[in-house]
């Protein structure tokens, strides 16, 4: 009887450990990551935006502690284009600010492993 116990109580502890490995594997390829680009063009004329802050926030879910959230900045280049390497999948918010541009900020859904994001600048309203 105190095999039996002994056995069942071994079994409890180490079986959800034997699984663990499975559940990671597939947590990765459900949550994964992507690489991101985004494009930023103003005007009419849809002329690429140089220079332009980029701020990309999301949040990193941690099991035991509070989610923490992350900002990353970058900055366009000469095409406007700002490429950042690697983000988990899903809500990302995507704020843009160039000099003499409307500032932009808008919630994305990153589900791709590689996904390019089009954003298109106003211009400013005009005060009186």
């Amino acid at each position: 009887m105190n095999r039996i116990v002994l056995l069942l109580g071994a079994l409890v502890l180490f079986a959800p450990h034997a699984l663990l490995p499975q559940a990671s594997e597939q947590a990765k390829k459900e949550n994964g990551s992507t690489k991101l680009r985004i494009e930023v063009t103003a005007g009419e004329k849809g002329e690429p935006v140089e220079n332009a802050s980029v701020y990309v926030r999301y949040q990193q879910d941690r099991l035991l502690l509070k989610d923490k959230k992350i900002e990353m900045n970058v900055k366009t280049n000469r095409d406007g284009t700002a490429k950042l390497p690697s983000l988990p999948r899903g809500k990302v918010l995507i704020q843009v600010i160039a000099q003499g541009w409307k500032t932009f900020g808008q919630w994305y859904e990153l589900d791709q492993e590689e996904q390019t994001i089009k954003i298109k600048l106003q211009k400013p309203p005009r005060w009186y």
